[in-house]
């Protein structure tokens, strides 16, 4: 998926668990061979250019075409797998398969873990006793800078569309032009695939992210704007410093 993924676990590391943590390293290969933008083989790939039909890919795609259409409807089309015309889930993809790699360690005992995506993180538990997480948010205008410091010591998932890493990527897709309104906004909520879609919709979304943001159930804000102001949804205050 052309970024990097990372484990931390913190339960005893039985048998089980280890087993799990290769299932979930195999999962994630998987999934960037079915869904790769940049893999002219991938099957999302091969879905785009007609060569294959739905019903020839594997389950997940339809499983991930059907999520992405919920989160263009719930974000009033500020969400689109076809953000440039072409067709690109990438805005769910990454967040859901950092969610399904947790789930797998879930599974198999882990119960205190964080599992990062590129940036996008599902946090479980806690990592010692009477501690809670504590994620860093980069400041997308200071190199080396933290805009904020998300604490957890439940299920928790954090997702950041910004401008630092990639340069301004993120598209309206009614217009198809790259969207200026933020320099970064990070959203959090309970798990990642909504938070991913919701940041990456509320960033599309532009001036009037914060107003449906504050709509949504479970869902907090932070966005940094190009002129190093920031705005914080109603409840964020709760999770960051």
């Amino acid at each position: 998926m052309g970024t990097v993924f990372s484990f931390d676990i913190r339960d005893r590391p039985t048998g089980a668990i280890r087993s799990a943590l290769g299932e979930a390293v195999r999962h994630l290969h998987h999934v960037d061979a079915v869904f790769s933008t940049y893999r002219p083989d991938s099957h999302i790939s091969r879905l785009d250019r007609g060569e294959i039909r739905l019903g020839e890919c594997p389950a997940e795609v339809h499983e991930v075409l059907s999520l992405c259409a919920r989160a263009a409807h719930r974000s009033e089309g500020w969400f689109s797998p076809f953000p440039t015309g072409a067709l690109d889930p990438s805005g769910l993809v990454k967040g859901w398969a950092t969610e399904a790699a947790s789930r797998i360690l879930l599974e198999a005992g882990a119960r205190n873990t964080c599992v990062n995506g590129g940036g996008d993180i599902q946090l479980r538990g806690r990592p010692a006793d009477g501690a809670p997480w504590r994620v860093g948010v980069a400041h997308p205008l200071r190199p080396g800078a933290l805009a904020t410091v998300v604490t957890s010591s439940h299920e928790l998932a954090i997702a950041t569309s910004g401008t630092a890493e990639r340069g301004h990527h993120i598209v309206d897709p009614h217009s198809g032009r790259p969207v200026t309104a933020f320099a970064s906004l990070t959203v959090i909520g309970q798990r990642l695939t909504e938070a991913d879609t919701c940041a990456t919709a509320a960033f599309a979304r532009g001036d009037g992210a914060r107003e449906w943001l504050e709509s949504l159930d479970g869902c907090e804000a932070l966005a940094v704007l190009p002129d190093g102001q920031e705005w914080r949804t109603s409840g964020f205050d709760r999770y960051g410093s």
